[in-house]
């Protein structure tokens, strides 16, 4: 597990890859964001800027969420206090997307002396090494020694 006292800016941390099914795709849009481009080959494929199945943008990112807390494991959880994304790429089916995340910025808390707020750059890439994810991203990290009790 990592602490605040552990990280550095311009640390990077990178994951494994992940492979995006167009199954899963598929049912990630019916469950959570049915639009056609997401769930219809036949429709998807006439769509003026899809031109075939795209992962929501929301699937893209609970993918990346999966992959940062795999790669970059700060202790007690990645807990998020404001996150800014990008998709300027779709993600496609049979898509293998790894993450690549930089520390910017470190800032102790004046108010709460155990933890601080840790600012990082997320980029996601395909196969291709094309960008379909971006994020800059704040999270509360912990000291070393932090008691939750």
């Amino acid at each position: 597990m990592l602490y605040l006292e552990d990280l550095n800016i311009a640390d990077r941390f990178s994951s494994r890859k992940y492979h995006m099914g167009l199954e899963e795709i598929q049912n990630f849009a019916r469950a959570y964001d049915p639009q056609v481009f997401h769930t219809d080959e036949q429709q998807a494929a006439a769509h003026p800027v899809f031109q075939g199945i795209a992962a929501s943008g929301w699937h893209t990112a609970a993918v990346v969420m999966r992959l940062w807390t795999e790669c970059f494991p700060v202790a007690y959880g990645l807990i998020g206090s404001e996150s800014h994304l990008r998709w300027p790429c779709p993600t496609r089916p049979g898509d293998e997307i790894h993450v690549e995340v930089e520390i910017m910025d470190i800032q102790p808390s004046r108010s709460k002396t155990d933890r601080g707020i840790v600012s990082y750059q997320t980029q996601a890439f395909d196969q291709h090494h094309k960008m379909i994810f971006s994020s800059t991203t704040k999270i509360v990290v912990f000291k070393r020694g932090f008691s939750p009790v």
